[in-house]
């Protein structure tokens, strides 16, 4: 393909992303399933200028005055110093030339930007970013653009951190323990395809960022517990729960998705998982009560913006407001199925206070019986930062996705 129809297609894959609600890696897995004629520099470059477009959608929108797909990667453009009218000249499957507002757009000066687009967020949430961070949220949101680094944790149940590090040194990766987790590995630069390694179909490892990692740890888990991972997804903290028990106990993972729960059980028989109980919610409810019950709330994915940054734009007030409803009614569920003695933790991958204090501050109202633990002092020495009683991570602070995790104990 030539550079100006991988403009193009670029273009049209950014129009596609507006009338879908898939992540844009997998839309753009399908996307080139029924293109066979990109190669794989096409698919890279096109791909490239999508998640570019994602990451700083509002000062490319800003500057170009117009936050349609052609105007976005025109910006893009400008700020590669590229000759974009030698791009768009129509023909040959590229652009169509640029249009008289456009030129226009691209000869007048830059404005000055607010910090909305500063931050590369929606203006509807400054209101409450800034009282999430203050006066620091320029320097907070900036840490949220870049690519994230790839972590992995260690099954404990059949390796060893030194093991699985010395083993992808071997095949030329650079890799380091993770600052925090104790069986992280954080890899540096591209990370190939270590879905398809031999070390990971061995159950050596598994994807998980450092900050999920964490809350796993403050969980506590160990051999012979009972626990209940509410909304578990595919189940990677079940499954760092289970090494930490030594696969001993049993650990009841519900979802309301199926599909996530399937993959929870092909991810327990690779790791070597045999006290995983899978619950789909549409037909079951968890029963009895449990040592700890884990609830790692449906959010808006506001931490995760390094990884999908389409979830920033994708995400509304309504939205929101629909989803901290949620987060109080799973809350109230849980807290009915902690035993006496027994801790309720409740995790978002969030940075919103909306999602997180204001839900934990509401839950004590509701449920005086349940009273706030000292994550810090669980830990023990040498806490990540962000770790003072709730944990709350971001990528300025602690080197990772952005998350939040209160504890409880059931008095």
């Amino acid at each position: 393909m030539t550079p100006a129809a991988r403009l193009q297609m670029a273009i049209e894959i950014l129009d596609g992303l507006e009338k879908t609600t898939q992540p844009v890696d997998r839309f753009l897995k399908g996307w080139f399933r029924t293109r066979r004629f990109a190669g794989s520099k096409d698919r890279r470059a096109i791909g490239e200028t999508v998640f570019g477009v994602q990451r700083h959608r509002a000062s490319f929108a800003h500057r170009m005055g117009s936050d349609a797909p052609r105007a976005l990667v025109i910006a893009a453009l400008m700020e590669q110093g590229a000759d974009i009218a030698a791009l768009f000249v129509g023909g040959g499957y590229g652009p169509a030339p640029l249009s008289d507002a456009e030129q226009q757009a691209i000869a007048t000066p830059a404005r000055a930007a607010p910090r909305w687009v500063t931050g590369e967020y929606p203006q509807w949430l400054d209101a409450e970013l800034r009282r999430a961070f203050g006066d620091h949220v320029i320097a907070e949101m900036a840490a949220f653009i870049p690519r994230a680094p790839t972590d992995i944790r260690v099954n404990t149940l059949n390796t060893t951190r030194e093991v699985v590090i010395a083993a992808l040194s071997a095949d030329g990766l650079t890799t380091a323990p993770t600052p925090y987790a104790p069986h992280g590995i954080r890899i540096a630069g591209e990370a190939g395809n270590l879905s398809q390694s031999p070390l990971f179909e061995s159950g050596a490892f598994e994807f998980q960022d450092e900050a999920a990692q964490i809350a796993a740890q403050l969980c506590g888990a160990r051999p012979g517990m009972r626990i209940l991972d509410l909304a578990a997804g595919a189940g990677g903290k079940s499954l760092a729960f289970a090494a930490a028990m030594n696969d001993t106990g049993e650990i009841v993972a519900c979802d309301t998705r199926g599909e996530a729960l399937f993959e929870l059980e092909k991810r327990s028989s690779r790791a070597g998982v045999t006290i995983i109980k899978t619950l789909p919610l549409e037909h079951h409810q968890p029963s009895g009560l449990f040592d700890a019950v884990f609830v790692d709330a449906p959010c808006s994915g506001t931490g995760t913006w390094r990884r999908q940054p389409e979830l920033r734009w994708r995400l509304t007030p309504g939205r929101l407001a629909e989803l901290t409803a949620i987060q109080d009614a799973m809350l109230d569920q849980a807290a009915s199925l902690v035993a006496p003695g027994g801790r309720l933790f409740y995790a978002t991958c969030s940075i919103l206070s909306v999602e997180n204090q204001d839900r934990v501050a509401a839950f004590r109202t509701r449920h005086p019986g349940f009273a706030p633990l000292d994550l810090a002092q669980d830990w023990g020495s040498a806490p990540p930062p962000g770790l003072a009683g709730e944990f709350r991570a971001t990528p300025l602070q602690t080197g990772t996705d952005g998350f939040f995790c209160a504890g409880f104990a059931h008095n």
